[in-house]
């Protein structure tokens, strides 16, 4: 284990955690509701430094990120826990664990750095758990892959202080946040946090300059109501229009067992959202339209995607290719 940062120690051996908003007071003995920041004798350790659960080669669109060098891979790693705990999580065998009762390989951020730059990979991803609650290692790690010339993306639900984030952002490349949605009751609800540290961190990253994509997870009868879907979209389109924007398809899993969101309804919201944002795509449906990105200018297709197979041809850099508009993209020539 290694000693944690962003925390006080008090009375009785206690500490408080200051790494995100639920700002724990953990007893000795004892894990932060994340599950991997323990106090032992009155200090807090990250249980999870340098341990990981699971690693891949992904496409980036995977994390997704379609508009950070599309059709290239990046090696992507996760740990377990998180700072939330969400009914419908898709990765809840484990984020919802402790590191007790998982078993987890060790890697040093070196060996780790060392991986990422094999097979054609742009770098490295974390992800598959929250990334900010294994901030120490995240932080170590970023810093060696960006000496390497690599990037770091962060696959993560935004949840977190202001002051970790910052000391973080600037060697984080890219990030995919989770906007699970606009309605803090839901988050109180089904997420046990709240929604306005997640805006802030959005807003943060993208006035700090990093790339930022958002994907909102479409639930039947909890997160599908069009005032909360117009306000998403207002949010965004004062905050950047620009910012590409994910709506996701729902399906039961983990405590949770709504209906599958409908393909139409999903179809709907595309349109409706394209009326003010240029970039919004839709998530675990397949093919179609919701896959492709248009040039907000001449309207011709620059990206078009079929599963992880990618066509960028429409690209020159940054630019698109047919009528030379610059567009939001990190590509490579």
């Amino acid at each position: 284990m290694k000693v944690a940062r962003f925390f006080t120690d008090l009375e009785n051996k206690r500490v408080q955690c200051f790494l995100c908003p639920h700002r724990c007071i953990i007893a000795e003995g004892r894990n932060g509701t994340c599950r991997v920041r323990k106090n032992d004798g009155g200090v807090l350790y990250a249980q999870t430094y340098g341990k990981i659960s699971s690693f891949a080669l992904d496409p980036v669109e995977k994390k997704p990120l379609y508009h950070f060098y599309p059709g290239r891979n990046i090696f992507s790693v996760g740990s377990v826990g998180c700072n939330l705990h969400c009914s419908f999580c898709q990765n809840w065998s484990i984020s919802q664990t402790n590191p007790d009762n998982f078993s987890l390989r060790e890697i040093s951020p070196e060996d780790l750095a060392r991986r990422a730059q094999r097979d054609g990979s742009i770098g490295l991803s974390y992800t598959y758990n929250e990334p900010f609650i294994w901030w120490e290692f995240v932080y170590d790690t970023a810093q060696l892959i960006r000496k390497e010339g690599l990037k770091n993306v962060l696959v993560t639900n935004g949840y977190v202080e202001e002051e970790p984030l910052r000391e973080l952002l600037p060697w984080i490349d890219a990030m995919n946040v989770d906007l699970k949605s606009m309605d803090d009751d839901f988050y109180r609800r089904y997420c046990g946090g709240t929604l306005q540290p997640v805006l802030k961190t959005i807003e943060i990253s993208v006035r700090e300059g990093t790339h930022v994509e958002i994907t909102n997870l479409i639930i039947p009868g909890l997160n599908d109501r069009w005032d909360l879907i117009e306000k998403l979209v207002s949010w965004i389109y004062d905050l950047n229009p620009s910012i590409p924007l994910h709506f996701s398809r729902y399906f039961p899993t983990y405590k949770l067992d709504n209906p599958p969101t409908p393909v139409s309804f999903l179809e709907e919201v595309y349109h409706f959202a394209r009326e003010r944002l240029p970039f919004v795509y839709l998530g675990n449906i397949g093919g179609g339209k919701g896959n492709i990105t248009f040039c907000p200018t001449c309207r011709r297709e620059v990206v078009i995607r079929r599963g992880y197979q990618v066509d960028t041809s429409g690209l020159l850099g940054n630019r698109c290719r047919f009528c030379g508009s610059s567009l939001p993209f990190y590509h490579e020539t």
